[in-house]
């Protein structure tokens, strides 16, 4: 982190989960908390830093589907964490110049550092808002002055719906989002499961909940599916991260599941 950047309004005497994930993808914007946190993981996970690149790569992925194959010309990306090359609105951008993306967090580091990147493009905005509180994300004046809630709508949830409780009820949240979105929008979705490696998800999960400040949770394959009701999932339906349409030259070979994180998308008819 550059010297100067904290402010009263960032806490740095805890770990916080978008500074280990810009850790694990090799960037440098996170404290010394974070890269204790992040190297207590990676000793009881090593796997963990494959894990984050293997997420970013789906997510670019997603976003390519979403721009290119399904016609999709504004997202809403919830939770998008520190930036990292190869941003959302860099790729939705690249493949359709005239891509609208608003960005939501509500980690004042990745809020500042994206104001910083998204100064000047008109086209995209990062707004602090909450997932638990998504009436608030739909109404924020950033959301509604890119996002046309007539017009299909990509919504990615990529690694954040773990960060939700049970209590907190994720899958209502979802719904809350779902319903405002137009018929032919879609819903992109990577949660940590504990289906096939339950006992090193387990692990990981219990070192992660120790030491960061929001808690992680793992969900079986059926609960995920459940984020998907009233949405119909397109090819290949829920898999495997590396999975799901990977790049041609992508080697998938041996055993996707040791990832452990399942990702989809889905169409709302």
């Amino acid at each position: 982190m550059e010297p100067g950047f904290a402010s009263s309004d960032i806490d740095t005497g805890r770990p916080h989960p978008a500074r280990l994930y810009d850790y694990y993808l090799g960037g440098k914007d996170h404290y010394v908390v974070d890269r204790d946190a992040a190297e207590a993981v990676l000793r009881a996970v090593p796997e963990v830093r494959a894990m984050a690149r293997e997420n970013r790569a789906f997510l670019q992925r997603a976003v390519r589907f979403l721009v290119g194959e399904a016609g999709i010309r504004q997202i809403i990306d919830i939770g998008t964490g520190i930036p990292a090359a190869g941003n959302v609105h860099e790729v939705a951008q690249q493949a359709s110049p005239g891509s609208r993306v608003v960005y939501v967090d509500v980690d004042p580091v990745a809020i500042a550092h994206s104001k910083a990147l998204l100064a000047g493009n008109e086209n995209t905005a990062i707004i602090d808002a909450d997932l638990r509180h998504p009436e608030k994300i739909l109404a924020h004046d950033g959301t509604r002055r890119l996002i046309d809630f007539s017009q299909p709508t990509g919504l990615l949830l990529v690694s954040v719906l773990p960060f939700i409780s049970d209590a907190g009820d994720p899958w209502r949240i979802v719904v809350t989002l779902r319903d405002a979105l137009a018929p032919g929008s879609y819903l992109v979705v990577a949660h940590a499961t504990d289906a096939s490696r339950p006992l090193v998800a387990q692990a990981a999960e219990t070192v992660y909940n120790g030491s960061v400040s929001a808690q992680a949770r793992m969900r079986s394959r059926e609960e995920i599916l459940r984020f998907f009701d009233g949405f119909e999932l397109v090819d290949p339906g829920l898999v495997y991260i590396p999975l799901w349409r990977p790049d041609p030259v992508a080697d998938v070979s041996g055993d996707p599941g040791k990832f452990w994180v399942l990702a989809g998308a889905g169409r709302k008819p």
